[in-house]
């Protein structure tokens, strides 16, 4: 343990969930941003090689936690994660990394009798989520009228939540739905959405840090920064063509840009004609490229963007 904390000491250290629907995501997005890294199987901890940083590996949902703490420097967990650690106050939420969306949904069965959460205030809800939970029946069960016993019994378990009605341990559920197949399998439809998450990348507010190093301050800047690139890279294209300047407003409105077109002319010794080179998002892309041929562009081709910022 001596041994390991020596050579972490002085590091930034940067939390990523250990296995989960978001890990393989979030080495995607390490890989982006140029954090290299080799991890031995079964180490949590490694050291990046390029950077001050040491990785440390942990469950999703401990990852508020160490973060709130000021046991690690940054992380990357749910929202819905940060909210059933009761971290929400000591960290802030520096980049919403647009992966690992879902629903946090109550779900019942199709052919039960309960039609809204009113129907089921009361009665036996199953999740892995009790203290969000928790607070949503609670405000439930006092619009109906409902006191101590009488309240909505929420029980724990830790996976396999939508087999619980089918068991007879609950009459609803509230569970994690990205898809929704899982739980029309189950026999199961949402009857309200308690929230909507998606993966982010956390850091802790400056009260809780325990870093005293200077340097970790710009270094967590640059990551984040990076990281921005990578999602920027994911979402946008670079579309390039060429177009007679008269046509260039019609253009324009075709391809704004993120904040608006580069434009340079071409020689030619008759027409005036212009190069036109803008970021276009990648699923509008196509009719982006209809649209432009419509009003006379030519040589219209799309350049993949490996990492930008932006």
């Amino acid at each position: 343990m001596d041994l390991l904390s020596e050579s972490i000491k002085g590091r930034l250290l940067f939390a990523i969930p250990k296995k989960g629907r978001l890990h393989e995501k979030c080495l995607e997005i390490l890989a982006g941003a140029d954090i290299q890294f080799t991890r031995s199987h079964r180490l949590d901890v490694c050291l990046v090689r390029n950077h001050n940083i040491a990785l440390i590996f942990l469950p999703a949902a401990d990852i508020p936690r160490f973060v709130g703490l000021g046991n690690v420097d940054l992380g990357i967990t749910g929202q819905d994660v940060i909210l059933e650690a009761e971290m929400e106050d000591r960290v802030r939420q520096v980049l919403p990394l647009g992966f690992g969306k879902c629903n946090l949904q109550v779900q019942v069965p199709e052919r039960g009798t309960i039609q809204s959460v009113k129907d089921l205030a009361g009665k036996r809800v199953v999740t892995s989520f009790n203290k969000i939970v928790k607070g949503f029946f609670d405000k439930v069960d006092d619009q109906v009228g409902l006191q101590d016993d009488k309240k909505t019994h929420i029980e724990y378990v830790g996976g396999s939540v939508e087999a619980a009605c089918a068991l007879g341990l609950a009459d609803g559920i509230v569970d994690l739905v990205e898809s929704g197949e899982t739980m029309r399998a189950a026999g199961l439809h949402a009857i309200a959405t308690v929230l909507e998450t998606e993966a982010v990348l956390i850091s802790g507010v400056s009260s809780n840090s325990q870093s005293k190093d200077p340097e970790h301050g710009p270094l967590a800047t640059l990551i984040a920064n990076r990281i921005a690139g990578v999602l920027a890279a994911n979402k946008y294209v670079i579309c390039q063509y060429n177009i007679l300047e008269e046509k260039l407003p019609q253009a324009k409105v075709v391809t704004p840009g993120r904040r608006a077109p580069t434009i340079s002319p071409l020689v030619n010794d008759g027409e005036r004609w212009v190069a036109v080179a803008v970021m276009v998002e990648k699923k509008v892309v196509a009719k982006v490229m209809d649209e432009l041929t419509q009003i006379g562009a030519h040589d219209v081709f799309v350049v993949k963007l490996e990492n930008c910022r932006v």
